[in-house]
């Protein structure tokens, strides 16, 4: 189970957490406003902005895996 893929999900689901971390420390008040825009928007944007996301971040990790 100590797999490289496993192992680079793992780092990057950690890195995830830290981010996340630091930016609802930094400015709860900008999290909380975004979390109330989220919640008013149409499931259609959201699904939008979700796999432009996906795809970005697959992007990403294409660009520096090769």
């Amino acid at each position: 189970m100590r797999s490289l893929g496993f192992v680079d999900f793992l780092i990057g689901v950690g890195i995830l957490f830290v981010l996340e971390g630091i930016v609802f420390a930094a400015s709860p008040a900008f999290m909380r406003r975004a979390m109330k825009s989220a919640l008013e928007a149409p499931d259609n944007i959201l699904r939008v902005v979700g796999i432009a996301s996906a795809v970005a971040g697959l992007l990403l990790i294409w660009l520096v895996r090769r």
